[in-house]
């Protein structure tokens, strides 16, 4: 099947002052140019991931890139075979990504980019001196990772800092962090650094960066991506599956969502388990009386009756503490 689809994963720090006004203008824009997915506009810079037909997601490269403030956004272009999102959202938040650590400029200071071709022959090499670090969360990693990867218990990245003490016995080693596209690093190496680690590296553009430039060659698993795809392959040299099916322990990747919304539990879950507990983690909320109907997928997309992407242009502004 031809793939008409474009699936932009990016992200730009950079100062913005008239954010309220530019959340407008660039919702504006995505409705225009009949595109979809989930931005984040704040005062320190976009976050987005965006799809659309391939010449509607050109066109949004370039307004992006046409604003002087974020003219060296770089974007992860993937190509998909339908629109990856049934909705648009463009939101003003305190940051572009949650992290307790508002306050790290990356324009000031963050670790040292290694590009994916150079992160490969440090997968390959394995040094005695170099740690790779997963910033993640456990539900994406436990999905995904790469090869002898060092991860974190964490349930969310604003969790990130409290782990770091955990890590003091690294200090003499050269760390490179990494995370599905970058945005995490950031601050995450630039907290490392604060915190007295010298050798400080991060992974540029992330695990779908690597995958497209480097093949994803020892990145075991799937990636866990924020669309309604769930997971994306990267590895397209020696893949593998490094999860198992949160009821029944065998290995598979196939990640769902639990169907009771008041739960929705990210887990890797086989085609039969899912079936026999109606999408459920648990007994528990198989027997909540909101669990949403399985429909085999594990995914369940909010309600998208008389959707109207000029819903939310002009609204009230939002309140940055």
């Amino acid at each position: 099947m031809e793939k008409k689809y474009s699936i932009l994963l990016y992200y730009c720090y950079a100062k913005i002052e008239d954010y309220e006004a530019y959340r407008e203008e660039h919702h504006l824009f995505c409705v225009e140019n009949n595109l979809r997915g989930r931005i984040i506009i704040s005062p320190e810079g976009l976050n987005g991931t965006v799809s659309g037909l391939k010449e509607d997601c050109e066109k949004y490269m370039a307004y992006v890139h046409s604003d002087a403030r974020f003219a060296d956004t770089e974007f992860k272009v993937e190509a998909h075979e339908t629109m990856a999102f049934a909705k648009l959202h463009v939101r003003v938040k305190p940051e572009i990504v949650h992290s307790s650590l508002r306050h790290i400029d990356p324009r000031q200071k963050t670790g040292t980019y290694v590009e994916p071709q150079d992160f490969r022959k440090i997968l390959e090499e394995q040094p005695e001196d170099t740690v790779i670090l997963d910033v993640r969360s456990n539900y994406e990693h436990n999905v995904g990772r790469f090869k002898n990867a060092l991860t974190l218990d964490i349930d969310n990245f604003r969790d990130f800092p409290e782990k770091v003490k955990e890590l003091d016995h690294l200090k003499g080693k050269k760390v490179v962090t990494y995370c599905t596209g970058g945005i995490k690093c950031e601050k995450a190496s630039a907290y490392l650094l604060e915190q007295g680690f010298d050798n400080v590296y991060q992974l540029h553009g992330g695990i779908i960066k690597y995958g497209i430039e480097a093949e994803g060659k020892d990145f075991e698993g799937k990636c866990y991506v924020f669309d309604n795809r769930i997971t994306a392959d990267v590895n397209h040299v020696n893949p593998s599956i490094v999860s198992k099916c949160f009821i029944t322990g065998e290995p598979t990747d196939r990640m769902v969502n639990c169907a009771n919304p008041e739960c929705n539990a990210h887990i890797p879950m086989t085609e039969e388990a899912g079936w026999l507990m109606d999408g459920c983690c648990s007994d528990e909320c198989r027997k909540n009386p909101a669990r949403r109907p399985y429909d085999g997928t594990g995914y369940y997309q909010k309600n998208t009756n008389h959707y109207n992407p000029l819903k939310g242009v002009k609204r009230e502004p939002a309140k940055i503490d």
